[in-house]
């Protein structure tokens, strides 16, 4: 998969694994081999890191607020995952990244200084643009561009043109020429699609290239670079047209999407570079770049999808034949995943930075969540217990060391027991559009409701964001193609960015403010034990438990999805599921399979451990409605929910009274499968009633909806998981306030298969 040019990745980085056949053993058990194709090892690691956050208002530009922790994603990732030197990175953030900041920097820190064989990685957060491109490479006849702090728009900017101090991507390409080394890495966390807000995100680009041309000093820049390599102009714009200059560029979204600037727990970071660091902490063994990519891009599509945003990373290369499976930033990877690593010790206090941690589950580590200390091997030598966290900076407490372990800087930290606050909330976002007298309404009557917390936009971490459907947004919508929009007027739910819609929730036209959050509780609800079960509670990177769930058409062995936590399956190695793909069934553009209505599936869950699980399988539909797809049998025995060590469950089974069939709502549902060591009692017990009160249930032996009690259900299968992590001596010293849920990796898998319903052809 050689020379991958960008218009060959969009196809690949959706669907490409599936087609292959590849499941994540597949790809875990070829990824160790993929380091072997470097001829000789790496020398020198090289790092420049750029992010800009405090563009002046003065100049046109909107601030941006988690590029700075861009840089810092990067540089924890690169010291303690790829061995880079910290004298070797050079970092420059706000007023030291003008536009002879960053281009003296690449020259004396990257051109001067890397030799053949060497690493070079190049990071930009900040603002892109576009200007005029006097070759016209593209149909458009721009070219894009990197927005230094010190480039301000031209003076009476809109109504007029002119030249701007941005960096090209044709001088970009000069640089990246101009190295010795051929294992370089451009990463770029910015877009040229428009800037300002898209509610609760924030867009790294600059608007207006059609009217903006290049500064004659980045003109003179180019031609004094074309003398040094010797180049005419004709071969430059050759060169360029062809491919990239050498070794590999990342970008993290389409030239017509946005790259967002997202708020998460407790700070502000790209969603793309996020997604990258995370995705790399959580690495067993070596990708080749273009497989890392295609799984970071699906990562990244899932994040900025969760705000309602669709962002595909795109990835060209220059790599020759020999080098096509070249790892990731040309350096293998440390083998052992992580979640943390430690950055400070006095005495028994250590300062951790959490990195590793996905995104959606960060509010489970706020206080006494534990972490394991692991050698080289894997091997626990000891324990930390958080104290406290802000941003991704935590302090712990050493709890306990074997005799093999001492707590160090660059200690790496596993997952042992995260909190399930009891508290978690639904961050409602209020929508700036309203008038401040029908805001405040808005605010006061979700204060009202237990567990939801109304917000301004554009400053912390929001799950929805309360709106009025306004005529403008409604064309907006209709433009992108969005489906059910209701009626102008109508109160309801967006995601974060404002361009998707939760199309249960919006009401008529006159409802008052008040009775439209009235009316929305239920939904708030559903919502939240939604979010408490898949996204706080998912440890499918972390758990330790070795079972795999797969999804199939009913009656064959045709493989739809598979998922299993790779920690448990490393620990006790398997022959992956021997099952084909589905040929016939096609996949979104977020490389989700696309089920057509009417269509029958089966679950199969394989027990691999050598003790029984007790499993739950609950589908979430695109409406925020629920299922318990399994156990589906209402009898007063746990044994219900039981598959033994060492089985495999068919779901349904062969003397069940039902069958799993596609229906609407049209859009992304999920399976979330849930298998514990301990037996899930009282959620079970609950089930059982509401499975006695329904008329639909009465054969005790089918699917239970379970929408309008779905967070009393969640609330008990917390406190079953709670029960099962204090149970025994599973961990050394901890003690865990009665306030908190605690649930243990080796007692818990939380996992999930996401797919897209779509209408059925004959419909």
């Amino acid at each position: 998969m050689s020379n991958i040019k960008r218009r060959h990745f969009l196809q690949f980085s959706a669907s490409t694994l599936a087609m292959l056949g590849l499941s994540q053993f597949d790809i875990m058990q070829q990824a160790n081999s993929v380091g072997k194709v470097l001829a000789q090892s790496t020398g020198r690691k090289l790092a420049l890191l750029v992010g800009i956050n405090d563009y002046p208002a003065s100049n046109g530009l909107d601030p941006l607020k988690g590029c700075e922790n861009d840089v810092k994603l990067q540089e924890y990732l690169l010291i303690h995952r790829f061995g880079f030197k910290q004298e070797d990175i050079r970092i420059l953030l706000n007023q030291q990244a003008t536009r002879q900041g960053i281009l003296t920097a690449f020259e004396n820190h990257l051109i001067a200084q890397a030799k053949r064989g060497d690493v070079v990685l190049f990071h930009y957060s900040g603002h892109g643009s576009q200007v005029q491109d006097p070759d016209r490479d593209s149909p458009d006849g721009l070219n894009s561009t990197l927005v230094p702090i010190d480039s301000p728009l031209p003076t009476g900017f809109p109504a007029f043109g002119g030249a701007v101090k941005d960096i090209m991507g044709h001088t970009l390409f000069l640089l990246m020429s101009a190295l010795k080394t051929d294992n370089v890495t451009f990463v770029l966390d910015s877009c040229f699609s428009g800037g300002g807000t898209r509610g609760n995100l924030r867009v790294r680009s600059r608007s207006g290239g059609e009217k903006l041309q290049p500064s004659q000093e980045e003109l003179d820049y180019q031609r004094q670079w074309l003398n040094k390599l010797g180049l005419s102009q004709q071969e430059f714009i050759q060169k360029r047209r062809q491919n990239v200059a050498k070794g590999v560029v990342i970008t993290s979204a389409k030239r017509d999407q946005y790259a967002a600037d997202v708020p998460f727990s407790g700070f502000h970071a790209g969603a793309f570079t996020y997604s990258l660091t995370q995705y790399l902490w959580q690495q067993t063994g070596n990708e080749s770049v273009n497989r890392a990519i295609a799984n970071i891009g699906r990562s990244t599509k899932e994040l900025a999808s969760e705000n309602g945003n669709d962002q595909d990373p795109e990835f060209e290369s220059n790599l020759s034949e020999e080098n096509a499976n070249t790892p990731i930033y040309f350096i293998p990877v440390q083998a052992i995943p992580a979640e943390a690593v430690v950055t400070q010790v006095t005495e028994n206090q250590a300062q951790l930075w959490l990195g590793g941690i996905d995104s959606q589950s960060l509010e489970a580590f706020n206080s006494n969540s534990v972490f394991s200390i692991v050698d080289g091997l894997g091997n626990e030598i000891g324990q930390v217990q958080l104290q406290s966290r802000q941003g991704l900076v935590g302090r712990g407490t050493l709890k306990y060391t074997t005799s093999k372990g001492k707590l160090h800087p660059g200690n790496l930290l596993q997952e042992r027991i995260r909190i399930i606050p009891r508290n978690a909330t639904l961050k409602i976002g209020i929508d700036e559009s309203l008038d401040n007298k029908t805001a405040q309404q808005a605010i006061q009557a979700m204060k009202a409701l237990k567990r939801v917390e109304p917000k301004s936009l554009t400053k912390e971490e929001l799950q929805y964001i309360f709106g009025q459907m306004t005529k403008t947004k409604h064309q907006e919508l209709q433009k992108k193609g969005v489906s059910k929009l209701p009626v102008v007027g109508s109160f309801g739910l967006f995601l974060p960015s404002q361009d998707q819609i939760i199309p249960a929730s919006f009401g008529a036209a006159s409802e008052p403010i008040t009775e439209a959050v009235k009316r929305l509780q239920p939904k708030f609800k559903s919502l939240l034990a939604a979010r408490v079960i898949k996204q706080i509670l998912g440890n499918t990177n972390s758990s330790r438990l070795n079972v795999t769930v797969s999804m199939n058409i009913a009656g064959s062995n045709e493989l739809l999805a598979e998922t299993f936590p790779i920690r448990g399956v490393a620990k006790k190695p398997q022959q992956p599921n021997s099952s084909t793909p589905v040929s016939s069934i096609k996949f979104s553009d977020a490389g989700l399979r696309q089920l057509p209505v009417d269509t029958q599936i089966a679950f199969q869950i394989k027990n691999n451990e050598s003790q029984p699980l007790y499993v739950s399988i609950l589908v979430i539909d695109a409406e925020g409605e629920m299922t318990i797809i399994f156990p589906n049998k209402w009898s007063d025995s746990e044994n219900a929910a039981l598959v033994e060590a060492k089985q495999t469950q068919l779901i349904p089974q062969a003397d069940d009274e039902f069958t799993l069939t596609i229906v609407t709502p049209l859009g992304v549902s999920e399976a979330l499968i849930i298998a514990s060591t301990t037996p899930l009692k009282t959620a079970l017990q609950a089930l059982q009633t509401i499975a006695s009160r329904s008329t639909d249930t009465k054969s005790r032996n089918v699917p239970l909806p379970v929408t309008n009690e779905l967070l009393d259900v969640t609330n008990n299968l917390l406190d079953d998981l709670d029960a099962g992590t204090r149970s025994g001596n599973s961990v050394n010293n901890i003690q865990l306030p009665s306030s908190d849920r605690g649930v243990d990796t080796t007692k818990l898998a939380a996992m999930a298969i996401a797919f897209e319903v779509i209408a059925s052809s004959s419909s």
